[in-house]
């Protein structure tokens, strides 16, 4: 018997393609029915100049020019680490994980104390993401308390640039900013054209649900298609609240909220890299929360994750976040369901891996909790590759029955293939009592420590001093 290589990579599917042709129908009828609402002046003038209804703030848009913005769009859009190496490819049902941003709090993952994020936990979360390998990718994870707020953001993203390698999704207030975090990422690539290779950058923005844009977002969304900065447009719409409590109604709209910043992006730019993506979750009616962790939450990460590829565009979404306050069973339980969720589900690139307490804390030992379950899920996403070696006939044939298959070449080969976790236990009673009887807190105060220890690679001092200079001039 000869078998060729076959092979085939899990999937989850939660629309059909006639639930897809009709939510997108519908979004194209939203955007041009009730449309959104800004009021740049600018961002009017090019709206209006291209084909839009301007009624005073309210901009109706119609289907062929947010088709035309997606076919103008490009499919994949590539990341680079700080040293320009090509590492995150954002394409087809690639998925690569991330951790949060704009945490408040901070948790101490030796005391459990519980305080203000400021700057230097930045550098203490920015390591860890580094040396945690399944996170392929950062945030900046907090906001800097300790420092003036007008410039809190670039001193978080110049903590990241300095103690983590890979690449960075930023937030920030203003254009300003965006023009100032643009310019250290050109000086750590060297040159505009090496950071156009692989950008270090990608640029987080947000309309406001429903269907509403500040003229801050606005610009920010001007300057990053200018400069050619990825651009993520990420409304965060809630079911019940700002948006329908049905399912379909919330993916439509947030559908429609990400599509606006896609056609306003190409109409600056055409081609420019633009992920596409909606934070759809519920608002929990017994607290009021929005729920980072609701089944319902992953359930609407895979439905917009089909939309972005029946666009055949990159998504951002969510995954690996907990309403929990501390890395315990539940924020465990959460993170597992989420991300395998969104593994199956192939959503890109997929942020607030580590987020506790619905997006409020940072926490260095969750980080490293759900860097365990990635290495779970990545396993799982490998599936059962089928061929000749991995059959296996001539060998079970050879070792027959009632024998085993300890000393055979064939096992020293693959056994390796089994992942084998550093955190979680598989031993039996008697064997973990003689190696110390560690409960799993005590196993994952180690490893965050381990974490912590991680030595990035430095940036050149010529580097170091120049953004130290940029620094003096932030206003």
């Amino acid at each position: 018997m000869v078998c060729p290589d076959l092979r085939f990579k899990p999937r989850l599917a939660v629309l059909s393609e006639e639930q897809m042709e009709q939510i997108h129908l519908a979004t194209l009828e939203l955007l041009e029915r009730t449309g959104v609402q800004l009021t740049h002046r600018r961002a009017l003038e090019i709206l209006h100049g291209a084909g839009a209804r301007v009624d005073g703030k309210q901009v109706h848009i119609p289907a062929w020019m947010v088709e035309d913005a997606i076919r103008t769009a490009p499919c994949r859009v590539v990341l680079g680490r700080r040293d320009g190496q090509r590492s995150v490819f954002l394409e087809g049902d690639k998925v690569w994980f991330g951790p949060s941003l704009d945490c408040v709090d901070y948790l101490d993952p030796f005391t459990e104390e519980r305080r203000r994020f400021v700057s230097d936990d930045c550098r203490i979360t920015s390591t860890v993401a580094d040396a945690l390998p399944n996170y392929t990718w950062v945030m900046t994870i907090g906001m800097a308390d300790d420092v003036p707020p007008d410039i809190a953001d670039r001193v978080i993203a110049k903590q990241v640039f300095t103690y983590c390698e890979k690449p960075l999704v930023f937030c920030c207030k203003d254009a300003n900013s965006v023009r100032d975090i643009y310019e250290m990422a050109l000086l750590i690539a060297g040159s505009e054209e090496r950071f156009r290779q692989a950008p270090t950058i990608v640029h987080y923005s947000e309309p406001i649900s429903p269907l509403l844009y500040y003229d801050p977002a606005v610009e920010k969304i001007f300057f990053s298609a200018e400069r050619g900065i990825p651009l993520i447009n990420y409304p965060a719409p809630q079911a019940g609240s700002t948006a329908p409590a049905t399912f379909a109604g919330l993916i439509v709209q947030g559908s429609a909220e990400s599509l606006s910043g896609l056609v306003l992006a190409q109409l600056v730019r055409p081609g420019a890299p633009f992920i596409y993506g909606a934070f759809a979750t519920v608002m929990d009616m017994r607290t009021t929360v929005f729920s980072y962790a609701a089944p319902e939450m992953s359930l609407m990460v895979a439905a917009m994750a089909q939309m972005a590829q029946y666009y055949r565009l990159p998504f951002f979404g969510t995954a690996g976040c907990s309403d929990a306050k501390f890395p315990d069973p539940q924020a465990a339980a959460e993170a597992a369901f989420s991300c395998l969720s969104s593994a199956l589900s192939g959503a890109n690139l997929v942020h607030d891996s580590g987020w506790l307490d619905h997006g409020s804390v940072a926490s260095p030992a969750y980080m490293v909790l759900v860097n365990e379950v990635l290495h779970m899920v990545n396993q799982y996403m490998r599936g059962v590759p089928v061929n000749d070696e991995t059959l296996a006939l001539d060998l079970i044939d050879r070792v027959g029955p009632g024998a085993h298959f300890l000393q055979e070449e064939h096992t020293l080969k693959h056994f390796r293939e089994v992942w084998y976790s550093d955190l979680f236990d598989r031993s039996i009673k008697d064997q973990w009592l003689a190696s110390g009887a560690k409960h799993f807190e005590e196993r994952l105060r180690e490893q965050t420590q381990k974490a912590m220890e991680h030595q990035p690679a430095p940036l050149p001092e010529e580097v170091v001093k120049e953004l130290e200079r940029m620094e003096k001039h932030w206003k």
